[in-house]
């Protein structure tokens, strides 16, 4: 896969909603289903990626271990995924 970002991506069941984090950008979005949790933040991913291309500022800034659901085993995890960002060139004057 050219030009793809990949990163892990986690869902947690919260009281009423789904919260989806990306653990490499510490992006999170949440949503009424799971389904819709990821889409938003696949969507989250993508404006952030863009916005800090364009202000140059970095991409990689991963959530602290110690806020890390994967790494706590946090009870309210739903599933683990990749994230998958196409990264195209978009050029304007």
């Amino acid at each position: 896969m050219e030009n793809v970002l990949t990163f892990t991506a986690v869902i947690l069941r919260e009281e009423e909603v789904y919260s989806a984090l990306c653990i490499d950008t510490d992006i999170a979005s949440d949503g009424v289903t799971a389904e819709e949790a990821k889409n938003n933040l696949l969507e989250a991913v993508d404006l952030y990626i863009e916005s800090a291309l364009e202000n140059n500022l970095p991409i990689i800034r991963p959530v602290p271990a110690s806020d890390n659901p994967v790494l706590s085993n946090d009870p309210r995890i739903v599933s683990v995924f990749k994230l998958h960002v196409n990264l195209q060139v978009r050029t304007y004057a």
